[in-house]
Formats: structure tokens, sequence, C-alpha cells
């Protein structure tokens, strides 16, 4: 047997430049008095392998050793240590991808899918309110269905949606990890599912003024503030309140004396995956009129500046309803046109829901329908800004 424990701590600490042998391999190469490196010699399977293991003074005499007598014992059972030590490292860093980190990762890959890059954060924010600030820091490895259970636990009845989205985020995520190869319970999501139990909460659409009584509302607008005139414009126009919020001049088109054509970029509309394109909102005499007085205080080009900079806010048009005592929100105009549209006229189907900026049919049949049934549109909605307006409320054919 060849002979151990050669060197001792004096030696160690005080040999010059040199290598000293302490026997069973292993060896200290010093560079100088005060520095020097540990390497282990093993002969595996006939091949001579040469393995560091620190440096000194860092490991001391005892410590490398211990680390010598270690990857000894690996190579009397056959096994390559070098080999051995890169794959213990390799199962180390993958238990060090934290669920942020990952999340953040899956994010990133799937902005080209999201409305503007997901700027908006919609995508990203369940993960970031309810799931990161309980399992944020944990290895995606540790991550089983009770942890998911605990966190999604407090809003899984009380806040149905919300929920919803943060189980179906977490198991991109958990997806995402397992294609990086990291090594995870792609299940776990399914199985927290199951722990939770069937929601009890119903959801609740968004109250909506009957079609009926929105002349009054619309005439009890009587003020050119800001907020006035954006919630008039979006009665008339029926879009939703992120695309009249950042309404500029630049998408404006006048079309005939008295009405016009709004492009809204189609990035930005709801709903809608990937490369699409844009959206004609056709405007009636009264929008165009509500836009002229919108350009006297218009700034940087938005038609609806907030009193200090940027936009009004998504919230400014909500509260006007609610301090008037209205359950009713301003997204809920969309159903009363829709109602309208259904109770008063004969348009389409396809008319009716491209008015919405509805995607309509499945992806063949959009691929070889060309129109977006503008001058259909155009008519319908002149029709219902006058009868918003009061100046007519009859049934008319849109054929």
């Amino acid at each position: 047997m060849r002979e151990l424990n050669k060197l001792s701590a004096a030696l160690v600490k005080t040999a010059p430049f040199g290598k000293y042998g302490d026997g069973g391999g292993l060896w200290l190469h010093k560079a100088g008095k005060e520095s020097g490196k540990w390497i282990l010699l093993v002969t595996v399977h006939g091949k001579r392998r040469e393995m560091g293991l620190g440096t000194f003074p860092a490991i001391p005499l005892k410590e490398a050793r211990s680390e010598a007598e270690k990857w000894r014992g690996l190579v009397r059972l056959g096994k390559d240590p070098i080999k051995e030590r890169e794959r213990l490292a390799r199962a180390a860093q993958r238990s060090l991808h934290i669920l942020t980190d990952v999340a953040l990762d899956a994010f990133e890959s799937r902005k080209a899918e999201l409305k503007g890059d997901g700027k908006a954060g919609r995508w990203f924010s369940p993960l970031e309110i309810h799931i990161l600030p309980r399992l944020g820091k944990v290895p995606v490895s540790e991550i089983d269905q009770i942890d998911i259970r605990d966190a999604l636990a407090p809003i899984w009845h009380t806040k149905a949606v919300t929920a919803r989205k943060a189980m179906n985020r977490l198991s991109i995520c958990m997806k995402h990890a397992a294609a990086l190869g990291y090594e995870v319970d792609i299940q776990a999501t399914d199985k927290a599912r199951a722990l939770l139990g069937k929601q009890r909460h119903t959801e609740k659409h968004i109250p909506a003024l009957h079609w009926r009584d929105v002349p009054a509302f619309y005439s009890s607008l009587d003020e050119d503030t800001t907020t006035h005139l954006a919630l008039r414009l979006l009665m008339l126009t029926a879009v939703r309140s992120n695309s009249i919020r950042f309404m500029h001049i630049d998408q404006i088109k006048e079309n005939q004396p008295d009405d016009g054509v709004w492009t809204i970029e189609g990035e930005t509309l709801k709903g809608r995956k990937g490369k699409t394109s844009d959206f004609r909102v056709p405007l009636s005499s009264q929008a165009m009129a509500i836009i002229e007085q919108a350009r006297l205080n218009a700034r940087d080009g938005f038609l609806f500046p907030s009193p200090r900079k940027g936009v009004i806010s998504d919230a400014t048009m909500a509260r006007l309803m609610e301090r008037r005592g209205m359950a009713e929100r301003p997204h809920g105009f969309r159903s009363s046109f829709r109602d309208w549209v259904a109770e008063n006229t004969n348009t389409p189907h396809d008319v009716a829901e491209t008015a919405l900026g509805h995607t309509v049919g499945g992806t063949v049949e959009r691929a070889y329908r060309r129109t977006d049934h503008f001058e259909q549109r155009q008519v319908l909605m002149q029709r219902w800004a006058d009868f918003v307006t009061a100046q007519q409320a009859k049934i008319v054919r849109i054929g």
C-alpha cells in the first residue's frame, strides 16, 4: 500500500516553489510560499487523470486529504471522479434555477404572442402578484402540488378568474423549465387543481346600461372636459376604453365631409395574438365633432391626455359613472351597442361582431375573407350615433 499523509501542516505552510507529494496521488503544487493548488492523480480504466481539488491556503491540508479520499473511493468503484464531479455540478446547477428566473424567461419567449409584446404586464401580473411572492425563490425542481395549492388557496374561490390565470401561467412556466432540461414535475399544476377542487365562484359580467337608457346618459355628458368627451366617443364607437385612452391624432383620417376613419394598430387589440391587421373604425359625424373638440386639448398628439402626463387612466371614465351612483361601467356600452343591433336592426352576425373588433370565423375562413365590412359598419355606426344622440330611434336594415 502506498504511503499516505507524508506532508505536515507546517511544511505545507512554509514550503517554497515546487511540487510536494502527500501520498495516494495527492500533490501540492506551490507557486510560491504563500500560494499553491492541490492536485489528485488517479488512474481510471487505464487512463491517467489529473483532478484539481482547490487552491492553497483556501483549502488546508486536512480538507485536501478528505477530498482526495472521497474521490479515490469513486475510483475504487470504477467511476471517473472528474466526470462524476461534473455530473453533480450540473445537477446542483439545475436545482438552483428558481421560479422567478424561469418565469421571466418564459415571459420573454412569449412576448411575440402577446399584445404590445406584453408591455402592459397582464400576462405576467397573475404570477407576480399571486405566485412569485411565495414561490419565486424556490428552485423549480422542488415545487410540488402542495406548494402550488397553498399559494393559490386564498384566492381560488374568491378571485376565481385571476386564480385560473395564475395557475395556467405557472403551468406554462413549469413546461418551459422542463424544455430547458430542468428536473420538474410538469403535472404539479394539474395535481394542485385536484387538491383545490372545483371553484364555487360564478363569473359576473360587467354591468351594462340598457340600450334604451344610453341616449339619456349621453345627453348628461354636457361638458367639454376630457373625461366627458372620451366617454361620449367611447359610446359612439363601441370600442374598448384602452383604445380611446391612447387615441392619437395621426390615427384619424377624414373620409367624407362629415365622417372619418380611425385606424387602430392590430397588435394593440385585445384577443388578437401575433401579427394581425389593423382595425378600421368608422367614425360618424357626431364622433368626428367630438374629435374636433378634443383636438383643442390634445397633448403630444394624444386626444385624451391626463392633467399631468400621459393619457387619462383606465379608471377615469369608470369613476365618473361611479360618482353618479351607477352600477354600470364604460366597457358595458359595448354590450349596450350589441343588444341595440340585435333588437333594432337586421344586421348580419359577421358585420355586428366585426363592429366590436371581434375575430369572426376560423383560421381558414379568415384567410380567404378579404373584407372587413367597412361600408356596412359605416352605415351601422352612423345609425347608432343618430340613436344615441336622439336624432332617430327606429328599426333599420343593414344589409
